[in-house]
């Protein structure tokens, strides 16, 4: 289906009210779809391939801010440094150090959020606490990176319970994180995607990915 601009007016007028970004969810969808939920006004666009984002980003209108929302590989983060607003999957030291080295290329500092590991689904990446904690000791030998949250993704269940605890637990997390910074810049939560996303801004959520709810089912090759 194309772009459900009914249903992406919906969201936006909850997101909005709760101050909460929406995150539309574009990966595997044409540029015509992007094209119909930006000339509604929609600026914010996630993608989770790298070749993909880039196609779109050198093909699209210059003002969208491209959110890379996928598993990120270190040797990758060259092709988009140079434009992406916002990596939301910082899960490893090494990974963040990549970052820095091609933000200082690029001339920029890069906004990113650091994954943490929150579902019972061995398959998900992420921090745990300590490695949280000895991140958050070491970000002042990246001053090209600008962490500016956390993101988490919660199990693939039908128990409400257990998201909701996922997403508390995350928030703890974040709440801890940004005492120990002091920081007014690390001011993001990243939680709730399509099916769960008004749970996770109950629980405090500031920003969710929403993809099947405005775009529909995915399309793959």
């Amino acid at each position: 289906m194309a772009a459900d601009i009914v249903a992406y007016q919906s969201i936006q007028t909850y997101t909005v009210a709760k101050h909460v970004l929406l995150v539309a969810v574009s990966k595997t969808k044409p540029n015509s779809d992007i094209e119909a939920l930006y000339a509604a006004g929609h600026r914010d666009f996630g993608e989770n391939y790298v070749q993909e984002l880039v196609d779109k980003q050198a093909s699209l209108p210059e003002d969208i801010r491209w959110h890379f929302i996928g598993h990120l590989q270190s040797n990758k983060v060259k092709y988009i440094a140079a434009f992406v607003h916002l990596i939301h999957g910082i899960d490893s030291l090494k990974l963040l150090q990549e970052v820095n080295k091609q933000a200082i290329k690029a001339n920029r500092v890069i906004d990113c959020l650091l994954q943490m590991h929150i579902a019972q689904e061995e398959t998900k990446f992420g921090l745990d606490e300590g490695e949280l904690n000895s991140i958050l000791d070491q970000l002042h030998a990246f001053p090209h990176v600008r962490v500016r949250g956390l993101m988490g993704m919660a199990s693939f269940t039908e128990n409400q319970e257990q998201v909701k605890m996922e997403f508390a637990q995350l928030k703890q997390h974040f709440d801890s994180a940004k005492d120990r910074l002091a920081s007014p810049e690390f001011d993001t939560l990243s939680m709730g995607m399509s099916g769960d996303y008004q749970l996770a801004i109950e629980q405090g959520s500031t920003l969710v990915r929403i993809g099947s709810l405005l775009f529909g089912a995915r399309q793959y090759q």
